[in-house]
């Protein structure tokens, strides 16, 4: 008996434009190694740098939103599992897929905690120091109820995970920590990429619309590089990414080095020809595919703790993590300087790809999980009872109905 997987996302994946769209592909290719037949479906317009699904086997459809038709389309499908890409896509369709499919396995995958990042982004706005009050915001609320709604969540990084389980006492059973599966780097292939001597300049690299990237650009312009361009007068930043507007062209200027290139066709050969990566990201959730980009092609980095945070678990850094600018830039001017000091960082960023995200160590635990997900199906939701809770009409009946009574009484 053929299976089916229906993935919803938020978006069509573009891997060459974000983590996001990296990270959904691999989610597919791991459910491609057990035949499942997949169907990916959105209500998102594409881009021109969405991916062809079709190239792959994929078969993709264009939903609506707030529309019962999707009742009939999936329905008809009866998926063995739903994927949803991010909570805002339970939201919207997940209480159909309970209505029209209820025995169907239903996985969420936070691509990051959005409820985190959005509340570091309000400290950082509000220029005071992290803590649980912006933590536990109404983002929060929808995602955990999201989580408990679903029989399994994926989350990307170490850290959430903790934070999941200690600050909002998530049960563990229904999360499962699945980072970046990536596959590992042969030393043939490492000998083939350029040398230290065969490298120039320094690199940012990231997809514009993430408010975490825009803004580390805007740093970048502001602090750090002129502070890089004292030290090496010469240097240049070359800064790359997806969508980029016009508030992010105009800060190109070719007098102090610093060039916007846009869209990077291929981040590959944008980051071999490159000799540091610079990332002092100062808000954000989740893994950063560029630090992840930047170790698979051997370019060492330099970045934050919010950067780091989930990266490198017990083993040393691929370069140097650093909050305080001055800090930050003597750090990525010994980098760029300093040939032994560069190639031992490079040697660290090829462990931490081929032992943290080993694509076939994690293909195999995510999908033993999903197999004992779908056979511990009933006794999982029978012991949710937060989640029975959640889904239970009651919890919005008086409300819906309070609503219609006054309308009622306006005719």
């Amino acid at each position: 008996m053929r299976k089916h997987l229906l993935i919803i996302g938020f978006v069509w994946p573009e891997p060459k434009s974000s983590a996001a769209g990296s990270r959904m592909m691999q989610l597919i290719k791991a459910f491609q190694l057990e035949e499942y037949q997949i169907i990916f479906a959105s209500p998102c317009a594409k881009s021109d740098n969405a991916f062809n699904l079709e190239s792959i086997g994929v078969k993709q459809v264009s939903i609506k939103l707030n529309d019962s038709s999707f009742d009939d389309f999936i329905k008809n499908i009866n998926p063995n599992i739903v994927l949803f890409d991010r909570f805002m896509m339970e939201e919207q369709f997940g209480w159909r897929v309970v209505e029209q499919c209820p025995d169907t396995l239903r996985i969420l995958d936070t691509e990051d905690l959005h409820s985190l990042r959005k509340s570091r982004h309000q400290a950082f706005k509000d220029n005071v120091a992290f803590d649980e009050s912006y933590l536990f915001n109404d983002i929060a609320k929808r995602e955990i109820a999201s989580i408990y709604r679903c029989d399994l969540s994926l989350i990307i990084s170490e850290a959430e995970m903790e934070i999941l389980k200690n600050q909002f006492k998530v049960d563990e059973s229904l999360l499962l920590y699945l980072p970046f599966m990536l596959k590992p780097i042969a030393e043939e292939e490492i000998k083939m990429l350029p040398k230290f001597e065969e490298r120039n300049h320094f690199v940012t690299i990231g997809n514009f619309l993430h408010k975490p990237n825009y803004n580390a650009v805007l740093y970048l312009k502001e602090t750090i590089w002129p502070l890089i361009r004292k030290q090496l007068p010469k240097a240049e930043l070359n800064i790359y990414g997806a969508y980029a507007s016009q508030k992010v062209n105009q800060l190109h200027n070719k007098s102090q080095g610093f060039l916007i290139k846009g869209y990077a066709e291929d981040a590959n050969e944008v980051l071999q020809k490159s000799k540091v990566c610079l990332a002092p990201i100062r808000f954000g959730a989740g893994l950063k595919g560029k630090l992840v980009d930047a170790m698979q092609n051997g370019t060492p980095c330099v970045t934050t703790t919010i950067g780091a945070e989930g990266m490198y678990g017990s083993l040393e850094p691929n370069g140097c993590i650093e909050d305080d600018p001055k800090v930050f830039v003597d750090n990525a001017v010994s980098l760029f300087q300093n040939e032994d000091l560069w190639r031992s960082k490079q040697q660290n960023g090829f462990q931490i790809i081929n032992k943290r995200f080993n694509q076939e160590n994690l293909e195999l635990r995510f999908l033993k999980a999903v197999e004992q997900s779908i056979k511990n199906l009933k006794e999982n939701r029978f012991k949710n009872f937060t989640g029975q809770m959640i889904q239970h009409q009651s919890m919005q009946s008086t409300k819906y109905m309070s609503k219609w009574i006054e309308e009622k009484n306006k005719s």
